[in-house]
């Protein structure tokens, strides 16, 4: 099976929603940002920036709750909900209750971003999808939300939330996800990203150097226009706060992750033109969506 590569012809030919001045922000998507603990809430802070960035109308955050307070006083254009931890500082499992109630009020989403406990966060993911297979919600899950997504196969295939979630894995995380060592998955990365897709049913964006992203079906595409000043901290975060807000705005899954990945990408270009090919920040990918998005659309 052939794979596309993703071009401005492609992009203008499969265009991202647009929003009249008469929209408000419901008609701009309604999105919730899952994540962060007191070592690293810069993650959540991060992936939620980057979806109102990418566009998205309404944002809502759910964090650790020691956490909740500065991270309510740092993006003071997000709804923010502190919630049940661990005596770690970790979001706790038993907060998937109120985040069910949640999840059905949002278009969109994201699970992952700056949670350390893996195990701590399968349970959590775990539980959340099995709530909220009834909602029309579409899901990302990135970083930590992919440890142990293997034993959710069974509730993401066939189900009402086949073809609605979208993971973003790195090679490690591909890894521990098919279960292979990450020697084989760097042997052929769009192998791996396909026998995902197709076991979770899920939408997959296989991060590296040329970043492929694969359907549940195993259409796949290539984006090739990363660059090293992109493996940074929280460079990850920011990839999955964009397609989210993408996602957000109506984008279907696979158009949300293609954008999301070209979007981040040429932010990424554009910031290695101006200040050299490392040493950029993540949080300076952001200002540069919006410019990209509107050129796109001109």
């Amino acid at each position: 099976m052939s794979v596309t590569e993703i071009d401005e012809a492609w992009l203008r030919a499969n265009p991202l929603p647009r929003h009249s001045d008469d929209d408000d922000k419901d008609a701009r998507g309604r999105v919730l940002v899952v994540g962060g603990g007191v070592e690293v809430p810069g993650g959540a802070l991060l992936a939620a920036l980057a979806a109102l960035r990418a566009g998205a109308g309404k944002l809502q955050m759910a964090t650790a709750r020691d956490v909740a307070p500065g991270m309510a006083l740092a993006v003071p254009e997000a709804r923010v909900t502190g919630l049940e931890q661990t005596k770690e500082g970790e979001i706790a499992p038993a907060a998937a209750k109120l985040l069910a109630k949640r999840v059905g009020m949002c278009d969109a989403v994201l699970l992952g971003p700056g949670m350390m406990d893996g195990e701590g966060a399968a349970k959590l993911v775990a539980r959340l999808l099995a709530r909220a297979g009834e909602c029309t919600t579409g899901f990302v899950l990135d970083a930590a939300a992919l440890h142990g997504l293997r034993e959710c196969r069974d509730v993401l295939r066939g189900g009402p939330l086949a073809g609605r979630v979208i993971v973003t894995p790195h090679a490690g995380e591909m890894a521990r996800l098919l279960g292979i060592p990450r020697e084989e998955v760097l042997a052929d990365r769009l192998a791996a990203a396909r026998e995902a897709a197709s076991t979770l049913q899920c939408v997959v964006a296989m991060k590296g150097s040329g970043t492929f992203i694969v359907s549940p079906g195993g259409q796949a595409w290539r984006c090739a226009r990363g660059n090293v000043g992109l493996a940074t901290s929280g460079s990850g975060d920011t990839l999955a706060g964009i397609v989210a807000g993408l996602l957000a705005r109506g984008a279907p899954p696979v158009h949300a992750t293609i954008w999301g990945v070209f979007l981040h990408a040429e932010a990424g270009a554009r910031l290695a033109r101006q200040h050299g090919p490392v040493g950029f920040l993540a949080r300076e990918l952001l200002a540069e969506v919006p410019g990209i998005m509107a050129e796109m659309a001109a």
